[in-house]
């Protein structure tokens, strides 16, 4: 039966992969990769990197397909039938991948950035994929080090404090209002920048964009004063690039 390793790569230094990973990779006959196009053709080569640090050069085989375009402009109730939609177009190659680019005996891999288990489709669209019934394979997941995980260590701070929980959640999330009952906010996926309107709070922010990357950026400090510059640097970035990935820590000063 065909093997697939979901692994998990990291927020993009090659340095960051667990052994478990590393061995993942040595066992691995063909990596699929989806190509999203020449603005993000970094995130390919990012790819290529970590392979030329942990396999011998040429002793490896790449298969890239184009990622379906997934409707950004969807929102409110809409938003969830156009990711479901992108996921169900994302399946569609995968089962492409899996039966036509690898052999009944072989082990494939798909290299996912930070880790599987965090803001990642690609096991339920495997699932999908072996619930269609078309193809059969097994699949295990490696963990990686998640962008959460870098951002925090890179700023020197933990993710949260003594006896106090911490979320993850989007910006779209924190646009509607900072969680009840919680002090510590990892924001992910967050285009609009939603912190900006609790620039007038005691809240502190910790951002960091390409982390783990040779363009990393990293800024911190209260959203009053750190805000501004944040949204500067990240223009910049998205403008010299094309695109941007990042994600911060929001967190809520003691009172009294």
């Amino acid at each position: 039966m065909r093997e697939i390793h979901v692994i998990g790569i990291g927020a993009g230094d090659p340095d960051q992969l667990t052994l478990q990973a590393v061995r993942a990779l040595r066992d691995t006959d063909v990596f699929f990769v989806l190509d999203k196009g020449e603005v993000k053709s970094d995130l390919v080569r990012l790819r290529r990197d970590i392979l030329d640090a942990h396999l011998p050069e040429g002793g490896y085989r790449v298969v890239e397909a184009r990622d379906p375009e997934r409707d950004r402009a969807a929102g409110g109730r809409g938003y969830s039938p156009a990711v479901d939609q992108w996921r169900s177009a994302r399946a569609d190659i995968y089962e492409r991948l899996i039966t036509g680019e690898l052999g009944e005996d072989e082990t494939g891999a798909f290299l996912v950035w930070g880790d599987p288990a965090l803001y990642d489709s690609t096991l339920g669209i495997l699932e999908e994929v072996l619930a269609r019934g078309a193809v059969e394979f097994s699949y295990d997941v490696v963990p990686g080090i998640s962008s959460v995980s870098a951002l925090v260590a890179r700023h020197r701070t933990g993710l949260n404090r003594v006896a106090r929980p911490v979320q993850i959640t989007t910006g779209r999330r924190l646009a509607e209002g900072f969680p009840e009952g919680v002090d510590d906010v990892v924001v992910m996926l967050d285009a609009q920048q939603a912190f900006r309107q609790y620039a007038d709070q005691d809240i502190d922010i910790y951002w960091g964009a390409y982390i783990g990357t040779p363009d990393e950026i990293l800024a911190s400090g209260p959203i009053a004063e750190a805000g501004p510059r944040i949204e500067r640097l990240r223009a910049e970035a998205r403008e010299r690039k094309g695109w941007i990935m990042d994600t911060y820590l929001l967190r809520r000063r003691p009172q009294g």
